[in-house]
């Protein structure tokens, strides 16, 4: 960095660095939107299912409506547990076909690719 001779320089110096500032400040505020994008919880079960669809090899959409339906399930049972009462039954109903939705429709936000997933956990 060169030596500021003038008051000139100097206030045109503060102006460059103060718009990287402002550049540097944008870009933290992008990443952090994706990073909240990506820990939604239903962002996290879907990146999970997917994962786990690609792990065993699951191409079928049969065999993903399955382990779609089954994390409906498992979500019905850890909320609501086992029960004699209606009402908490058909609640965990609803609940579990909230979740199987939730995770079987795609992403709302198509902003995060898969790319740019993997690229946030490299770094």
């Amino acid at each position: 960095m060169n030596t500021i001779q003038t008051i000139d320089a100097l206030n045109q110096q503060i102006k460059l660095l103060e718009g990287q500032q402002d550049r540097e400040w944008c870009e933290i505020k992008d990443e952090i939107g994706d990073i909240k994008e990506i820990l939604k919880p239903t962002n996290l079960i879907r990146n999970a299912v997917g994962e786990l669809n690609e792990a065993i090899g699951l191409k079928s959409e049969l065999a993903q409506s399955a382990i779609n339906i089954g994390i409906g399930y498992l979500a019905k049972k850890i909320v609501i547990g086992k029960t004699d009462s209606a009402f908490k039954n058909i609640l965990g109903s609803i609940l579990q076909v909230a979740v199987t939705t939730l995770v079987t429709k795609p992403a709302e936000h198509e902003t995060l690719t898969k790319k740019s997933h993997e690229e946030l956990y490299e770094e």
